[in-house]
């Protein structure tokens, strides 16, 4: 009996740490920016040049809307802290993913996905970067970053997200 009690309350805990995942704002183009190398707690263990380094001083990720793959303006200063960021790491190679939310066929959100890649890419680019140093890919809706069908999940789907590789 108390095994099986002991079970309960470890399952739910489990649920309780999976729950409070924090994404306040998920959908600001600022990734993790103010997380903790921003903050300056456990900033020692972020190596610069790293996707760490880039979540928490940066952002990784540039959100767009529907339907879309054109990069709004208050989207560009992400783009833009990111360019700066890899001229001060010029070492570092970036992949460039696109995402879409669940809404529509396969295909057609691998396409948007790639669109919305592109058009990151392409600010980068005329932001001083190197093209030869970013990739792109599409995941299209097959990576969510929030799951359900609602708009608030939606719209953190609709992203690109750079990546260092």
């Amino acid at each position: 009996m108390q095994t099986k009690l002991l079970g309960a309350f470890a399952a739910v805990a489990l649920l309780a740490a999976c729950a409070s995942e924090d994404t306040s704002g998920a959908a600001t183009g600022a990734g993790a920016a103010g997380g903790a190398g921003a903050s300056g707690f456990g900033a020692g263990t972020i190596r610069p040049g790293s996707q760490e380094d880039l979540v928490a001083n940066v952002g990784d990720r540039v959100f767009f809307a529907t339907d879309s793959s054109s990069v709004s303006a208050d989207q560009r200063p992400t783009l833009e802290r990111q360019a700066q960021w890899l001229a001060q790491y010029p070492q570092a190679q970036v992949a460039v993913e696109g995402h879409a939310d669940e809404r529509g066929t396969r295909e057609y959100n691998l396409a948007l996905g790639q669109r919305r890649a592109n058009a990151a890419r392409d600010v980068l680019v005329a932001n001083g970067v190197a093209g030869g140093r970013i990739s792109t890919i599409s995941y299209g809706k097959d990576r969510p970053a929030a799951l359900g069908s609602t708009e608030d999940a939606w719209a953190q789907n609709r992203r690109a997200v750079t990546a260092v590789r």
